[in-house]
């Protein structure tokens, strides 16, 4: 996957897990945290690993914080999907 398939994905995520969110208009630095109640952040951290096969241990949802932080995270194990 591209970076910017990783941005839809994770916005698609978003979407489904809080739809009433405008998560399109999100900035790549915005704060997801500061928006998404904390079941919310382990549902979206869950769907990831559903869908895609990546394991995000908790020491690391610090990178999940915005789009960018996503999609520096997720960038190495998602190329090959």
């Amino acid at each position: 996957m591209t970076r910017e398939e990783i941005n839809e994905a994770v916005i698609d995520i978003l979407t489904e897990i809080n739809p009433d969110v405008d998560w399109k208009s999100f900035g790549p630095e915005d704060s997801l945290r500061g928006t998404l109640e904390s079941m919310d952040f382990l549902d979206v951290v869950m769907e990831l690993r559903k869908r895609y096969k990546v394991e995000v241990p908790e020491a690391d949802y610090g990178h999940l914080s915005t789009l960018k932080g996503c999609a520096d995270y997720l960038e190495a194990p998602l190329a090959d999907k």
